[in-house]
């Protein structure tokens, strides 16, 4: 690099966004294409969009307890973030956002290669929970008699038969 360039200012982040459930694919679409826009209003490039469909919110966001959850990476100069989050906070179909700055030693696709993989992971340790959490309820099921099973008491009356429960008051 000579005196006369400028180190690059662009730098490297990660958003989620967490939009509106009742969405639809058009509205998802045109959310993303100006974030993009901005993006390239501030001679950034947009690498990475990756979208999760819906998934349950951890704590329910203005009475929705679902959302649909976008990931995507991007380099951009410092400023975009702020116009990004600003557009966004206007947007009343954007229920969360979160961006993040990368490192800027390491290069994006390892980036996002580290999150996909930690993605997995995730998604396998949740298998084996539900797989546990499965096989704990069927030793359950299987240890506990059903209620068919139990005889049935004919000298107790029915809940709703109070003639029967005066009478044996009156016996005494």
């Amino acid at each position: 690099m000579s005196a006369l360039q400028e180190p690059s200012s662009l730098r490297k982040y990660e958003g989620v966004l967490i939009l509106n459930p009742d969405l639809g694919d058009e509205d998802q679409k045109a959310i993303l294409r100006k974030n993009r826009e901005v993006i390239k209003s501030f001679k950034g490039d947009f690498h990475h969009l990756d979208t999760w469909g819906k998934r349950r919110l951890a704590n329910p966001i203005e009475k929705y307890t679902r959302g649909i959850y976008i990931h995507y990476s991007f380099e951009a100069d410092p400023s975009c973030v702020s116009e990004l989050e600003r557009t966004m906070r206007i947007n009343d179909k954007v229920l969360r956002f979160n961006h993040t700055r990368l490192d800027d030693r390491v290069s994006l696709s390892k980036h996002i290669e580290a999150f996909k993989s930690n993605l997995e992971a995730t998604l396998q340790r949740e298998k084996e929970r539900e797989s546990k959490f499965q096989a704990r309820k069927a030793a359950q099921s299987a240890r506990r008699p059903e209620r068919s099973d139990r005889p049935d008491r004919p000298d107790r009356p029915e809940r709703g038969d109070r003639s029967e429960r005066f009478d044996r008051q009156s016996d005494t």
